[in-house]
């Protein structure tokens, strides 16, 4: 009969584990050695609080139905005892180093970025990411691609609602890959569960922190910090590759880099219609403003300018165009100069100054975007 209860406990203990494994409401297992070493931490310290909840309530309803009134029992008279005083802070002291020894084991290796493989700045901006894979010349913005019918809800909502991006980051598997954290201007966090990643990215600082993913797959996350109006709009996903798949990928980043720096360098020597302009600038404004400034052009009073009106847009075409390169320190506005090609910039600032009335007539070319884009290079 002992050794059948002992065997009945023992399943008792480890129904939670085996229930909660896979289960939506707890913690997931992951895809690293890391994010598997937190979860058994965190299932290991939950059986041991449940163990002690049942021991001590088991303990305390006992004593109650035992020793209670209507049998009779009466009080014992007795004070201090020097055997439970010290049984009391024995038994909890070994039983947290108990768990604080494997958790430390963990916390130690969490910040142990050395002997990278691979490296990527991760860098938050209101509200997306930009990645860039140092030492290999390949970076990239990585933004919400939920169609807006759906944020909107005039579109049914997929499974991956607020959870897809245009640029996923790719990684390679079986590669320990280090991450340096900044932002461009508040707080962000980039998490991502199945890493056991979760990091601050601050504004003039630099964190650190790294990843060794097992399996090859597409792996999503949020930026975990509340960064703004377009807090939820910010997530993180992660393709995991083999590691030839990965060699392949960073090659034909490499390469769609050097096509996309001649077809700009034809396009000095072009001049684009107004119309192309006017619907690629459409799009662009669509993807990279609407956000703020809404798809009418009105903005957000006392948070975001109207630019149907604005003097800006409608003012000397270079500060139009410098404002949107480099943006305007200490607001919202972003600089756009790396994150649109000279072709997007040229027609998005084309559409904005005739668009919703606005009616300039400019017509913005690329060489013009370039022009800008030199001096301000020679001038630093």
């Amino acid at each position: 009969m002992g050794k059948l209860s002992t065997t009945l406990w023992l399943i008792l203990l480890m129904l939670p584990q085996h229930l909660l494994a896979n289960s939506r409401f707890n913690m997931r297992e992951g895809v690293t050695d890391i994010s598997n070493n937190v979860y058994q931490l965190h299932m290991t310290i939950f059986i041991i609080c449940c163990v002690i909840g049942v021991i001590v309530f088991a303990a305390m309803f006992w004593a109650l139905l035992r020793h209670r009134k209507s049998k009779g029992a009466i009080p014992a008279q007795f004070h201090e005892s020097t055997k439970v005083e010290i049984l009391w802070t024995a038994i909890p002291f070994v039983i947290l180093i108990a768990m604080a020894v494997p958790a430390t084991k963990t916390l130690i290796a969490m910040e142990d970025a050395s002997k990278a493989d691979l490296t990527i700045k991760i860098t938050g901006s209101q509200w997306k990411w930009h990645y860039e894979y140092m030492g290999e010349d390949v970076a990239f913005y990585s933004i919400l691609s939920t169609p807006q019918e759906q944020i909107t809800n005039q579109a049914d909502k997929t499974s991956t609602y607020l959870l897809e991006v245009d640029k996923p980051l790719v990684l390679p598997i079986n590669k320990k890959v280090r991450f340096l954290m900044t932002s461009d201007d508040v707080i962000h966090s980039w998490w991502v569960p199945d890493f056991a990643v979760k990091k601050d990215a601050n504004p003039g600082f630099i964190n650190e922190t790294w990843t060794k993913i097992n399996e090859e797959g597409i792996y999503r996350g949020q930026c975990a910090e509340l960064c703004g109006k377009d807090h939820g709009f910010m997530p993180v996903v992660v393709e995991a590759k083999s590691e030839q798949d990965f060699a392949d990928w960073l090659a034909d980043a490499k390469q769609a880099k050097q096509k996309a720096a001649a077809a700009d360098a034809a396009l000095l020597d072009q001049t684009l219609p107004k119309e192309e302009l006017m619907t690629l600038g459409e799009q662009v404004y669509m993807a990279s403003c609407a956000a703020c400034h809404q798809p009418t052009g009105m903005g957000l009073p006392g948070v975001f300018p109207a630019l149907k009106g604005n003097p800006v847009v409608l003012g000397d075409i270079k500060d139009h165009i410098d404002v949107v390169l480099h943006g305007r320190p200490g607001t919202a506005m972003q600089a756009f100069a790396k994150q649109l090609s000279i072709k997007q910039l040229a027609a998005v600032i084309t559409y904005k100054r005739n668009a919703w009335g606005n009616d300039t007539g400019d017509v913005i070319q690329p060489s013009q975007i370039q022009a800008e884009l030199d001096a301000t290079s020679e001038a630093k």
